[in-house]
């Protein structure tokens, strides 16, 4: 599953990464997908949202395996 996620993450990335952030794979636990939001993301008031309605949102759509994504 890891490879799964480093490839939907690796489509989401260019997105972030135009707002001045980026997403890290820290690691994954059953179906909980563990990140660290990097660069503007990092403090941004909005990471929440990123996190559950963009990251979030499109692993459990691509994969169904993935129950949650977490900041750590």
């Amino acid at each position: 599953m890891r490879n799964e996620v480093e490839q939907v993450l690796a489509e989401v990335r260019p997105n972030l990464q135009a707002d001045g952030g980026d997403v890290e794979l820290v690691e994954i636990e059953g179906g909980v997908v563990k990140v660290r939001l990097k660069g503007a993301c990092s403090g941004c008031p909005m990471a929440n949202v990123t996190l559950k309605r963009g990251i979030e949102a499109v692993l459990k759509e691509r994969i169904p395996a993935v129950e949650r994504v977490e900041s750590v």
